[in-house]
């Protein structure tokens, strides 16, 4: 798999990326979709979500600060997307952590047709009926053998990409199987990294909306490279400087560099 057109198509087409995300790390999505070339709109008001998704050309929806009215928003602006065939890339965060939270991620999925779902191994356990303990929004300690296949049950059953990630990065479409093994163990000493992988798969698949899967894992490559060049170039200055670092990295993020440094296999 070559990224060469993926990352290019990104910054040519700059695609506008609809948010209805959280208020903890909004502003680290908005400059992490910049960076990469795509357009962020942070907009959550349900009176304008209709009219916001219809001129983006994906839907990112983020449920770590949850509540009823933003829920109604995103199903609004969801149900407007799939029927004009915009992607919608789903972050369940902190599923399993509470009956509320599980219910309304269990509301969305079924009211929503996702394109791609993007959590980590404890969330997509909990999507998909698995037991795995949670520490908040945290990954708990699932298997990941388990992981894997749950990821491919849901990626059957919704007809989407289900991307994973941690120390290994799992993307499926329920056919293909791709590992990344990019990254650092500091990513998750940061606020913001899942979020904004998130994000640069909203960036992705709205550049590439015929495929959620390639798409997927041209984000998730960037960002697991842009997080080990900033820890080598700022890590020693503190993890401030590090977070910042990897804005400064996915700005300058090309195709002959993710095809130098990914770490990846497709099974």
């Amino acid at each position: 798999m070559t990224f060469t057109s993926y990352i290019d198509q990104v910054r040519a087409e700059r695609p506008l990326v609809h948010h209805i995300t959280n208020y903890v790390t909004v502003n680290d999505c908005a400059n992490a979709c910049l960076a990469i070339g795509a357009s962020p709109v942070m907009a959550d008001a349900v009176d304008e979500a209709e009219s916001m998704v219809s001129i983006a050309q994906s839907l990112v929806l983020n449920i770590g600060t949850l509540n009823v009215t933003k829920v109604e928003a995103m199903m609004v602006a969801g149900r407007k997307a799939n029927a004009l065939g915009i992607p919608v890339v789903f972050d369940p965060v902190g599923v399993g952590a509470t009956p509320f939270r599980n219910h309304m991620a269990a509301e969305l999925m079924c009211q929503i047709r996702m394109a791609v779902v993007r959590g980590n191994i404890s969330e997509i356990c909990s999507l998909g009926g698995e037991a795995a303990r949670t520490k908040g929004v945290d990954a708990g300690d699932a298997d990941a053998k388990v992981a894997e296949e749950v990821a491919s049950m849901l990626a059957k059953k919704w007809h989407a990409t289900v991307v994973i990630s941690g120390k290994t990065d799992i993307i499926t479409d329920g056919k293909r199987v791709m590992h990344i093994r990019n990254g650092c163990p500091e990513m998750s000493d940061i606020t913001g990294s899942g979020c904004m992988c998130t994000t640069l798969v909203g960036a992705f698949v709205g550049a590439h909306p015929e495929d959620p899967f390639g798409a997927s894992a041209a984000a998730m490559l960037s960002m697991g490279i842009a997080g080990e060049r900033a820890w080598r170039s700022y890590g020693h200055q503190g993890l401030g400087h590090f977070h910042m670092g990897i804005l400064d990295e996915l700005g300058s993020m090309s195709a002959s560099v993710m095809e130098a440094e990914g770490k990846y296999d497709i099974l």
